[in-house]
């Protein structure tokens, strides 16, 4: 834990200053950013139906609003603070204790679910700090999902299992809001999408191919530390934060602990399930389109190549790359990956750290690069189904 200290003195302190309670130990602590919901009580309600583990749990709403907020939804912020005080005090038990935090006028600049995220994470941080728990768990949950029974004992469970866990992935079902035919059946397409884009992460080779919702993860708050914590971005901290824990290559999947969050159409954040849904249902079709199979093929190409790169000069690693698709050959060239595998080469001793030198430079950021550049000029984006046909 030495190096925990250190991590809290580099944060901002404004956001420190309230604590979680002293006068409980948590060993988890499952952090909600809460901006304008009028429903938080159905996941809080929803938690207090889980397994208890052998374990104390805190729940710990951070409930946040900008400088550029209106009225509005300050005052539904703090409804939902005192409803919160009002549900802990009927609630609360020796194992399972809920506890908000309101932090209004926020940044306009960082203001989100990013900071929010953030904020709660910190602040767990500096609970084990000062309980010395060194084993302490963060578990990330949305303001708008109901969880399977498991959700607790299973998260706690895994972390029993393996001390060197960095991180687990739950997995996850979205409810349609209002039961709205049109929505299920956008919401089942994203959802199809995602898994469709980590199976061919998987297939090409990516040794990181999980999938990044931050509604359904939770990461050892060691690990949390060693990656630098969440980030403060408006939407997609989820996935910037979770490559890097990725990386320390200690994470499990939980298929048997379910998230359900709420699908619903949202502007809250540029990209996401919110605005996935509304995209898909502008299509005329209805269906969604999504990266071919095809494009995904001819990047499996590169990286089956990847061990043959070791310890090879620039003409040779040249060569072997000129045979490929021409979309790979351009985008290597214009994002210069060929000098990428020259550092892996002058700074890896074994095939080993090369290969994980390799997947630093070429990372998820980069894929999604891959495919954005090689869509539609060399492959066209395909319907769902077409594209999902051979799973």
């Amino acid at each position: 834990m030495k190096h925990w200290q250190p991590y809290l003195k580099r944060q901002k302190p404004e956001y420190l200053q309230n604590r979680y309670p002293s006068d409980f130990v948590a060993d988890i602590i499952v952090v909600i950013p809460c901006y304008n919901e009028e429903k938080l009580a159905v996941t809080l309600k929803n938690l207090c139906q889980c397994a208890t583990p052998q374990a104390k749990t805190l729940v710990a709403v951070i409930i946040n609003s900008s400088v550029r907020c209106g009225e509005p939804v300050v005052l539904q912020n703090r409804e939902t603070y005192d409803e919160v005080i009002r549900f802990a005090s009927e609630n609360n038990t020796d194992a399972l204790r809920f506890f908000p935090l309101i932090f209004e006028n926020l940044p306009r600049k960082h203001a989100g679910v990013g900071l929010a995220r953030k904020i709660g994470m910190d602040l767990a941080v500096e609970h084990f700090v000062s309980a010395q728990n060194p084993e302490g768990i963060i578990v990330s949950l949305d303001a708008d999902c109901t969880v399977s029974p498991n959700f607790l004992t299973g998260i706690s469970a895994a972390y029993r299992q393996s001390d060197k866990l960095c991180c687990t992935v739950q997995n996850f079902r979205h409810r349609a809001e209002n039961n709205d035919p049109q929505l299920e059946n956008a919401v089942r397409q994203y959802e199809q999408h995602i898994r469709y884009f980590s199976r061919m992460l998987q297939f090409v080779g990516f040794p990181y191919y999980y999938h990044t919702i931050g509604s359904a993860f939770s990461v050892s708050a060691d690990a949390y530390v060693r990656t630098g914590g969440m980030g403060r971005q408006q939407g997609g901290e989820d996935f910037y934060f979770l490559q890097k824990v990725f990386a320390l290559e200690q994470t499990r999947r939980l298929d048997d602990v379910f998230v359900y969050p709420l699908a619903r159409f949202s502007d809250r954040i540029p990209f996401g399930t919110g605005p996935a849904l509304q995209k898909i249902m502008e299509e005329p079709d209805g269906l969604m389109k999504t990266y071919s199979y095809e494009s995904f093929r001819v990047l499996k190409e590169l990286f089956d190549l990847r061990r043959s790169f070791f310890k090879q000069n620039s003409e040779i690693i040249g060569q072997k790359i000129a045979a490929l698709h021409p979309a790979v050959i351009q985008f290597v060239k214009e994002a210069g990956v060929l000098s990428e595998i020259e550092d892996c080469n002058r700074n890896c001793a074994t095939p080993q750290s090369f290969e994980k030198r390799f997947f630093h430079h070429f990372n998820a950021f980069k894929i999604i690069k891959f495919l954005n550049f090689s869509h539609p000029d060399h492959f066209p984006f395909e319907k769902l189904n077409a594209a999902t046909y051979i799973f």
